[in-house]
């Protein structure tokens, strides 16, 4: 059981490493024309804010052969929906393909939901930035100023582990806990809870300093959303709506599914067969998150300083290299880099049970590319073609 649930969601703790119907969405952003409307209210639970709105444009930036491989993903059954976004200076273009459900009709575009998997963990190093900018917290604080007193919280030779360690997937934490032992393997952490994450936390020992090696750790990103959300005391999905998606006008990204987000929600499937959404209640800030290209496109176009936004300095702060991860990626707050020619590459990736995602751009192109599919199939050769075009644009 324990061997099968490490391969089932293995997705999760790897970074970077029926006809179709397709058909582009055009809508462009200008950066410089910007008018302050209030938004709609998606929820009754969550506060919504005054966010941008922005006059459009057509402009074709996704060449024709990348269209065309996305339309034989869908055409050979690899895939059973892809959207692909891209944003950048000249404007913002989105392709889509294929379908939200197998033998459904409705189609996907850009304001399909999909589970985004484990790019949700650069949107808790963003709240950790935030916090950090504001004060509330530092980089530096160990992780047992914050926890239960009555927690064995695992040091190496007198050295915390710190809120820095586990942004950067550092802190010597395994990348699932140990204790992970799902009553429902299709859905593996839906079960999981606080006091279980506790125990596992407290059983850990750790082999070296943290803060000195690089280990991709799921069960070390949710801790410190856990982490967040009691310092704070609101819950994860609170904190994101509070400090990110309100901010940015992302009405369709959050963990509990709003009756919009249901009304758009893309079927997950992996090898042929349906496959349920994955529940993450203790680890959220791992992966909880459920978005589409729309918003997506959007939070990204703020991370490239295409959008007006008051998160863009703590933004830059998640994208500063902090340590290597090999001879050619280093990592930053949760994002991973590689340099291309005289171009930073930041991205990362995603997958649940029936679901991939990749998030990638150049901040010196202001460029920045999405893609989603609800299908537990990699696609981040898309994002990467894709970005490839960019960074050899002079």
């Amino acid at each position: 059981m324990k061997t099968s649930l490490l391969c089932f969601i293995s997705a999760l703790l790897v970074v970077l490493v029926v006809g179709s119907s397709c058909a582009p969405v055009t809508s462009t952003t200008e950066a410089t024309s910007v008018i302050a409307t209030p938004s709609s209210p998606t929820t009754v639970s969550l506060p919504t804010a005054t966010v941008p709105i922005v006059e459009t444009v057509y402009v074709e930036l996704i060449p024709e052969d990348i269209k065309t491989s996305v339309r034989a993903r869908v055409d050979q059954d690899l895939n059973v929906g892809i959207v692909v976004g891209i944003v950048s200076p000249r404007g913002e273009e989105v392709f889509s393909c294929g379908k939200t459900a197998l033998y459904g009709d409705q189609e996907v575009d850009e304001n399909t939901i999909f589970e985004l998997g484990s790019i949700g963990k650069v949107f808790t190093t963003l709240l950790l930035a935030v916090m950090v900018e504001k004060g509330e917290l530092s980089f530096e604080d160990p992780i047992e100023n914050f926890l239960p007193d009555d927690i064995n919280i695992p040091i190496y030779n007198g050295q915390s582990i710190q809120l820095i360690d586990l942004a950067t997937h550092t802190s010597g934490l395994p990348g699932i806990p140990e204790n992970l032992a799902p009553a429902d393997e299709y859905n593996p952490y839906a079960d999981y809870s606080i006091d279980q994450m506790y125990t596992a936390l407290s059983e850990v020992t750790l082999s070296q300093e943290p803060g000195k090696h690089y280990e991709y750790s799921n069960f070390g990103m949710g801790l410190l959303g856990h982490i967040l959300s009691l310092h704070s005391g609101m819950s994860y999905q609170e904190l994101v709506v509070h400090y990110i998606t309100n901010e940015l006008g992302m009405p369709d990204t959050r963990v509990d599914l709003t009756t919009a987000m249901q009304d758009h929600l893309a079927n997950g499937y992996r090898d042929g067969e349906l496959f349920p959404l994955w529940d993450n209640p203790t680890l959220a800030g791992a992966g909880a998150l459920r978005s589409s290209v729309k918003d997506m496109l959007t939070f990204l176009a703020a991370n490239v300083s295409l959008k007006e936004s008051s998160l863009f300095e703590a933004m830059k702060v998640t994208h500063e290299p902090r340590f290597p991860v090999g001879p050619s990626m280093e990592v930053g707050l949760a994002w991973h880099m590689s340099k291309k020619g005289d171009n930073l590459v930041i991205e990362h990736h995603g997958a649940t049970g029936g679901y991939w995602s990749f998030a990638g751009f150049i901040m010196e192109k202001q460029t920045a590319v999405v893609v989603l599919t609800n299908t537990f199939q990699d696609i981040d050769e898309i994002g990467h073609d894709l970005l490839e075009i960019a960074y050899t644009i002079p």
